[in-house]
Parts: C-alpha cells; structure tokens; sequence
C-alpha cells in the first residue's frame, strides 16, 4: 500500500551490465539496436534515481559537491573510452594510421578466430569489454547501498496514512496526477525543464556530432578531431572539479550565469572567426570544456534534487529526463538535416545554438533558487509549506 501511495521512481539495482553485454556480442544491427535501446532505457531509470539518491544522502554544506564530483565521474567515463578507442581503433588508411595498441587487437582476436573485417569489430568489442566490466563492477557496489533516510522516512509517512485511512492508497497514475495538478511542481519542471532542455539541445549534438563538425566544417583530421575532443574532456573534468569546491560556497545565480556565458562565447566566437579557423577550433574548444565543467547539467541536478519534496523528486526528474531526452533525439535528426552533408548549413545552425544557449541563460539566471545553505527539508518547508 505504502509503494502505491508514493508518487517516486522505486529505488531499484539496475542490472546495467546485462545490457551492455547484448551490444558486445551482437552479431547484427537488430541486436545491435536492442542493446542500445534497452541501455538507454536503464540510463533513463537509472539518473534521475542517482542524482536523487546523492543529494538526499548528501550533507547540507556538500550537497553541490557531491553531485558535481557525479559530474566529474561522467566525465572522465567518456574521456577513457575515447582514449581507449583511440587506442584499439584498426587502420583508416595506410600503413600507421591504426592505433598503437591494435597489435594487442590482433593477438587476442586471432584466439577467437577474427581476421580482416571482423579484427577491426573486435576492437570495438574489446572497448565494449571494458564497459561490461565497470558496469558490473557499479552493480556489485549499488547492491550494498541503503537507502537514504529522507526517502525511507517519507516512506515510513506513507505507510502510517495509509494504517489510518486505507482507502488513501493511489495507483501510480493517481500520484502521478497529484504530480502534475500541484501548481508549485509545474511551475518547477516548467523551470527546471526549460533551462535544461535549451542547453541539452545544444550539447547533445556537440555529444553527438562535435568530431564530424571538425572533420566536415573544420576540415580536421580524425584524428585531430580526436585529440581535440579528448583535451576538452581533459578541461570539462578539470572544470567539474573546481565547480564541485565552490558551488556550495558562492552564490549560485552567478556561477550559472558565468558557466553558460562561456557556451554563449563559444558558439558567438565560432561565428565571427569562422570554423575553419584552428585558432577558432582551439579557442572553441577551450570555452565549451569550461562551460561543460560549470554546467547547466550540473545546475539542473542539484536543483532538481532540491526543489520538490521526497515523494515527488525522483518522479519528477524522471518525466523532466525523459522530455528533455527524447526531445533532444528528435532535435538531432532536424540538426543533421539543417547541417547538409559537408556542413554547408553550419552558419544557420551556429546561430540556431547560439539563440536556444541565451534562452537557457536567460532562464536559468532569472530563476536561480536560493537553496545554498539550506536542508531538504527546510527547502521544502519553504516552497510547499509542509
């Protein structure tokens, strides 16, 4: 009945190494896509639970760094695997372009048989392998956790009403409808969905497209384009490390302001100097690894942890996730037609970005709560008057 009553992502172990194991042994695109599918779906669960779990078992002087040291970890996930990509990747072109451990590609794939198309596939399994073994490494630890004592107090609250009032007990769309009928939730996600989902349209395409966008636009080399895209993720990490010392010391609006001012430079600057500029290359490069280490991503999961009362936070950062995500898939097929081929849509683009980069820090600067300092509980006094 108490489950019933809680309008709340179940705190669940997510079993993250399965999926990844169906993308290392695809043997077709069918499969291939399954495994993709099914890991974002588990990604989509997992996160806002995450972020929310952090926070409530943060302290109230180190809430923000928690979730920006999160952040950190995010990153140097992707920077390892590019590395390693880099690494492992099987010729491009002549002789010497492979990396400098695929001779270790060779001597592993020639036990299980692979020779010529399938070596280089195994590369790329030999990365999925290092995936498989940290998520299972994650599970195992996530299988010790407790829960936090905020969540599991709100579920104590839940089960007393319902000891007193049996008929209170709500299905889940029930308390999803308190969710979206309570004026101050909507006004928040409205907020929160906002800001994130401008930035994340932005940055979901630098995610996705950042390396073409140097080859085709910058006329840069793969591996060129590599290289830059690991030295940002270098600076994002660096970043995400002095936001994490200082985000619950200073005020918050204008450290939001400064970190999406530097995207906005970014995108500005790559308009006037042009993309085909190394200088400009470098220069971009620099601003948005700066922007991404203060990050609007940063600011939406702390905030988004904080503004809504225990039995609304994981399911709300949850619909918010999903929204954003699924809209940012869409935007990146619009993106990609807007692009063309060779990049000949670029300018038009750029200040596509740039327009949706000023919105979210318009946004996100006029409505920057005023949490710092303050315990979940006390936030939540305030804002519902519970």
């Amino acid at each position: 009945m108490a489950e019933r009553h809680q309008c709340q992502l179940p705190r669940r172990r997510h079993r993250c190494h399965h999926r990844v194991a169906i993308i290392l042994c695809s043997v077709n695109f069918p499969m291939l896509l399954t495994g993709f599918l099914i890991t974002g779906i588990s990604v989509g669960v997992g996160v806002p639970a995450s972020w929310t779990y952090i926070s409530e078992s943060s302290e109230t002087g180190n809430r923000g760094r928690n979730i920006g040291i999160s952040q950190m970890a995010w990153g140097i996930g992707p920077t390892i695997i590019l590395i390693l990509g880099t690494l492992l990747a099987p010729p491009t072109g002549g002789a010497g372009s492979e990396g400098v451990l695929f001779g270790f590609v060779k001597s592993v794939g020639s036990l299980f048989g692979a020779t010529g198309a399938g070596l280089n596939v195994f590369s790329s399994r030999l990365v999925f392998t290092s995936l498989f073994i940290v998520a299972f490494i994650a599970w195992l630890l996530q299988r010790r956790l407790e829960e936090s004592r905020e969540w599991v107090n709100s579920q104590t609250e839940a089960s007393k009403d319902a000891q007193v009032q049996p008929s209170s007990g709500k299905s889940l769309f029930a308390s999803f409808g308190d969710l979206f009928t309570n004026r101050i939730n909507i006004r928040t996600m409205l907020f929160l969905a906002g800001m994130y989902l401008t930035w994340n349209l932005v940055s979901s395409v630098m995610g996705f497209f950042q390396q073409h966008i140097y080859e085709t636009a910058g006329g840069l080399s793969n591996e060129h384009a590599n290289l830059l895209s690991v030295g940002q993720w270098l600076i994002i990490i660096a970043t995400t490390f002095v936001f994490s010392m200082i985000v619950d010391k200073v005020n918050q609006r204008w450290l939001y302001f400064t970190g999406v001012s530097f995207a906005v430079l970014a995108w500005l600057l790559i308009i006037t100097i042009g993309v085909n500029s190394i200088a400009g290359l470098l220069t971009f490069t620099l601003l948005w690894g700066l922007q991404a280490g203060v990050s609007v991503q940063s600011f939406y999961a702390l905030w988004a942890s904080e503004l809504f009362p225990a039995r609304y936070r994981a399911a709300a950062q949850g619909v918010m996730f999903f929204v954003v995500r699924g809209l940012s898939a869409v935007w990146g097929l619009v993106f990609v037609h807007i692009y063309g081929e060779s990049g000949e849509g670029f300018t038009i683009a750029a200040y596509l970005m740039l327009a949706l980069l000023l919105i979210s820090l318009i946004i996100g600067t006029a409505g920057a709560p005023e949490t710092r300092g303050k315990s979940l509980e006390e936030i939540t006094r305030e804002r519902y008057n519970q």
